[in-house]
């Protein structure tokens, strides 16, 4: 039986084996994909500065466990530019970051507002949860679907460091001294979260990554479209068991049984979605 690979936090771009890299394996769009994840996960020192602006009166610790949080996110984001940019010398981390960071900033992540835009600290936890849930099942299915050596390597050792952002923010959930949440407003804020895949950051990241700059004008940004071609990767690489385990893990956050009835519903009605995005896609 093969034995998978465990990665250890830490990993510096040192480490990979950037030497097995064999460009006859690299799938076109799945390179599309990694473009324009490198693009959102290289932009996370925002999401740090506006994490550290809610948790501003925490204790060191918590501050220091953020600031780690988004120097890995950072990390991942270079360790895919620079995948990306061996599968495609035409390709710059630098100037399409450049781009998309022009193009693109929440409000929220503007001003110097203290309170979390989903009302608290134990909503933004619950968010958290949820993206990582979504990233570490994501990386998970790229390192499953590919062939590439290195892109394997990458995204495992993303997965894993995306499993243990969960468990820092859902730790960091139960640690605050708030009042706790009604579940159906767990619901309401991870499904909100679910929501906002749809928005601007990864249609307008792709779009940065993969339309060249002297394009623009020929090719301007279409949301509804580039979303689409957003999806098309993520919705087709994607295994049941994937998506069970994504599921699982955002029934954990909001205080689900992981492995009960609410949670086998939700990854069945997700995985038909997907499978019909798919098709369309």
């Amino acid at each position: 039986m093969a034995i998978r690979a465990v990665y250890h936090q830490g990993w510096t771009l040192d480490e990979v084996g950037w030497e097995h890299f064999q460009p006859q394996a690299v799938e076109p769009n799945l390179l599309e994909a990694i473009k324009a994840a490198a693009l959102v996960e290289y932009n996370a020192p925002d999401y740090v500065a506006y994490l550290k602006r809610i948790f501003r009166d925490a204790d060191p610790a918590t501050i220091e466990k953020i600031e780690r949080w988004g120097a890995e996110e950072a990390q991942h984001g270079r360790a895919l530019g620079r995948w990306a940019q061996m599968a495609d010398p035409s390709f710059s981390l630098e100037a399409a970051f450049a781009r998309f960071r022009a193009g693109y900033t929440p409000a929220h992540f503007e001003g110097d507002a203290a309170l979390s835009v989903r009302g608290s600290r134990r909503a933004e936890m619950i968010a958290r949860c949820v993206v990582e849930s979504g990233t570490s099942s994501y990386y998970s299915a790229i390192r499953d679907a590919t062939d590439e050596p290195v892109l394997k390597e990458i995204a495992g050792r993303i997965a894993a460091d995306e499993y243990r952002h969960y468990k820092l923010f859902y730790e960091t959930l139960h640690n605050q001294d708030e009042p706790d949440m009604s579940f159906l407003r767990k619901l309401w804020v991870a499904a909100g979260r679910v929501r906002e895949s749809d928005d601007d950051e990864l249609a307008f990241a792709w779009y940065c990554a993969n339309v060249p700059a002297d394009q623009e004008a020929a090719q301007p940004y279409n949301r509804k479209l580039h979303s689409r071609l957003a999806a098309k990767t993520g919705m087709t690489i994607y295994r049941r068991r994937h998506i069970e385990k994504l599921v699982q893990m955002v029934a954990k956050a909001v205080g689900a049984d992981p492995h009960g009835r609410l949670a086998d519903w939700g990854s069945s009605l997700l995985w038909r979605m997907m499978q019909k995005k798919a098709a369309a896609a």
